[in-house]
């Protein structure tokens, strides 16, 4: 059994360690998350760090996803638009579920948590991007999520190839 929750401030400082082993298990499996290789959990630790910030003042939502044990199998981000006329919008960011985790329903089960959050924080709209063809893309086009582009080229894997991004909306709520 897994549960998600909302991290707080110092939830989030305390979790940076198991965060960042997170992020470069992503990075390690070919993940295009942001990321070149070599990229160790040192590295992805300092990255986790520079969000503190954001977290604490409420700009980055991250939410975190334990097994039975309180391990952290997975983790996914929602970040605030924070100009007057985007309020109602916001961006997932960082899904990701260790690869000893998969295939359990987890990156859903973080999805739909980001999702409630977001709708609770006021954004109306979600968007994010995504590889295309890979088993995330998955995820939103069986979750309710609306493709409305792939840009050649993108974003980088890990090893530096370019790759096809697909782009992605869902309205959680009916704009005014």
């Amino acid at each position: 059994m897994h549960t998600v929750a909302l991290l707080s401030a110092e939830e989030f400082a305390a979790s940076v360690e198991e965060l960042a082993v997170l992020l470069a298990d992503a990075v390690d499996g070919g993940a295009s998350v942001g990321f070149l290789k070599p990229f160790g959990p040192a590295e992805a630790a300092v990255w986790w760090r520079e969000q503190e910030a954001a977290v604490a003042d409420g700009g980055l939502a991250v939410w975190a996803c334990r097994d039975a044990d309180g391990r952290l199998a997975g983790t996914v981000s929602v970040v605030l638009a924070r100009k007057p006329n985007s309020r109602h919008r916001a961006e997932v960011a960082k899904l990701l579920v260790h690869r000893a985790a998969r295939g359990r329903g987890l990156s859903r089960l973080l999805l739909d948590a980001a999702e409630r959050g977001a709708a609770a924080a006021g954004a109306g709209l979600l968007v994010l991007d995504t590889e295309t063809g890979s088993p995330a893309e998955h995820v939103y086009l069986t979750g309710g999520w609306t493709r409305y582009g792939i840009v050649p080229g993108y974003a980088g894997a890990p090893d530096g190839t370019l790759l096809d991004c697909s782009f992605f909306y869902k309205r959680l709520t009916t704009p005014a």
